[in-house]
């Protein structure tokens, strides 16, 4: 099914992320699925959105530059308190998903997590999903460590060296871990 096809739903979805490409994979997906979207790369984009317009799905990313994706979930219980939001995170912890849920969030998915998952997430009513331990897939030590060299090297423009310096690991350490293939 493409755009032209989608049927309007008639609801909005806010996505916060700052990761580009992921933001606009998941907006595309939604519109695709008839729902119309707005997009945000940071917490004061998503929040002047919520005083802007009616959003009635929030998907929110915990790690951002500057405030926190659970600083949006306590701004948006005060300025929006019917969105229902989902937290879609790479660093995923059970104090974290504690964190979310206790300020807002209505489900909280770790990191890959496709539309399909995010959007059952959002329609679900059953509350007991929310503490089903099988639901919860926290990332292992080598995927969190993948991801954070990837962030690191994104941050730096993919020089090799910065990287290492931020990392605090030898250049030749980390041209070794990029070799490797993805955990």
């Amino acid at each position: 099914m493409d755009s032209a096809t989608a049927i309007s739903t008639g609801k909005q979805i806010l996505i916060m992320d700052d990761d580009d490409m992921l933001r606009t994979r998941l907006v595309r997906a939604f519109q695709v699925r008839g729902y119309g979207v707005v997009q945000a790369a940071s917490y004061d984009e998503a929040v002047d959105l919520l005083h802007q317009q009616h959003v009635d799905f929030a998907v929110v990313d915990l790690n951002l530059p500057g405030r926190t994706g659970l600083d949006f979930l306590k701004t948006a219980e005060k300025v929006s308190p019917s969105t229902r939001s989902v937290v879609v995170t790479g660093y995923g912890s059970i104090v974290s998903a504690v964190e979310a849920i206790k300020h807002g969030a209505h489900h909280y998915l770790t990191k890959p997590a496709d539309a399909d998952e995010i959007l059952a997430a959002l329609l679900s009513d059953d509350p007991s999903s929310l503490t089903d331990s099988s639901a919860f897939k926290p990332q292992t030590l080598a995927e969190t460590e993948w991801e954070h060299i990837h962030r690191i090297l994104s941050e730096t423009g993919d020089n090799i060296s910065e990287a290492a310096r931020r990392l605090g690991i030898p250049r030749r350490t980390l041209q070794r871990k990029l070799k490797k293939r993805a955990p």
